[in-house]
């Protein structure tokens, strides 16, 4: 364990026999090699396998023909060019960075309100951010720059959302895991209905944008998303790698966090604003995806442990793993059909979900 000069408010990190700080152990080590060497497999996979067979080979020559100005030679490679760089590879860039930004953004919120049952898609953040996307729709404010003013709409839902899940949750200074995990649950139902609200008004473009939001799909992704989405996910992955030290304290307990200095409430208004960011990035353009949020960070924490230097980036690299393989199976699992994503996820998920719950039910000896 860590030791802690009071004097300072800081935390001494622990030292080896030769004096200097200990370092991650072999077992983050191998993790983030398989982490990253799953990414590399499922993009790889995800670009060879579809309706349209593409081999290695047209791959490696597609990228060389790319990057060197080269023009394809006939309609076979032609074909090949515009599945791979029109459809397969901004899908799956999106797909990681939607699972990166899903994963951190749980790993934060988790850290940041003590409560191991909280995730974005749970607790009726992303069903907040498709509300407002989908009243952005309905209203005719996306017609005019569709990927900017959904993505702020998106933003704004998910801010909403949170900071009245942190408010309504809140009870003699702390926040209950049960409540929240309640609340989290009105949330949704009232993010639903409108929801639903929208979808009748609309017409019928707009009313079929809004049932892909709700089921989640990355069927439709164009390059120019990632313009957008990347700069979003990478700003709120170093801001959480920001707060990773401060969450570390936290961890602590409250009393324990502010007496090293910690303001608490300030640094839950900065993790939300960071969720927020996270979560609407990812469901700017995919939809609702639940879950991701909710598995990944506690696979990776048996694994690393709990401290969020490693968590923040292991969360990232898990959550691109399992939205990379969802994708995958949601491609070539029907032929001829693309199945939500979402669905997918809260296939996995869901079980998960309750097997946390009648497991914190345990720890806390009841609901009460």
């Amino acid at each position: 364990m860590n030791a802690v000069d009071t004097a300072g408010l800081k935390v001494i990190e622990p030292a080896t026999s030769q004096g200097r700080p200990r370092r991650p152990g072999r077992r983050a080590v191998y993790l983030f090699a398989a982490l990253s060497a799953a990414v590399v497999v499922l993009a790889a996979a995800s670009a060879v396998m579809g309706q349209t067979s593409v081999s290695i080979s047209e791959i490696w020559a597609s990228i060389g023909r790319r990057f060197g100005g080269q023009v394809a030679t006939d309609s076979q490679t032609a074909t090949i060019d515009a599945v791979l760089w029109t459809v397969r590879w901004p899908r799956l860039a999106l797909a990681g960075l939607a699972g990166a930004a899903l994963g951190v953004a749980g790993a934060l919120m988790q850290g940041a309100f003590g409560n191991p049952l909280a995730e974005p898609g749970v607790i009726g953040v992303s069903s907040g951010a498709a509300a407002a996307a989908s009243g952005a729709l309905v209203f005719g404010a996306a017609g005019v720059i569709n990927p900017w003013i959904t993505a702020a709409a998106a933003f704004a839902g998910a801010l909403g959302a949170t900071f009245l899940l942190y408010t309504l949750s809140r009870s003699g200074g702390r926040t209950e895991v049960v409540t929240l995990v309640l609340m989290g649950i009105a949330v949704n139902a009232v993010a639903g209905a409108a929801i639903a609200c929208f979808t009748f008004m609309a017409d019928r473009t707009a009313s079929q944008e809004i049932v892909f939001w709700q089921m989640g799909s990355l069927n439709g992704t164009l390059a120019d998303y990632l313009w957008l989405v990347g700069p979003l996910v990478l700003l709120g992955v170093v801001a959480a790698m920001g707060l990773a030290r401060q969450l570390d304290l936290l961890s602590l307990g409250e009393r324990g966090a502010r007496h090293l200095g910690v303001d608490v409430e300030r640094l839950r208004i900065l993790a939300a604003l960071v969720i927020a960011l996270l979560t609407a990035a990812a469901v700017a353009f995919c939809g609702i995806i639940a879950f991701v949020g909710l598995v990944v960070p506690h696979l990776v924490r048996l694994a690393v442990g709990p401290g969020h230097r490693l968590l923040i980036p292991a969360s990232a690299l898990g959550g691109a793993v399992m939205l990379l393989a969802a994708d995958l199976v949601a491609r070539n699992a029907v032929a001829h059909a693309d199945l939500p994503i979402g669905m997918l996820t809260a296939l996995v998920g869901g079980p998960f979900f309750f097997y946390l719950l009648r497991r914190t039910r345990r720890r806390a000896g009841g609901w009460a």
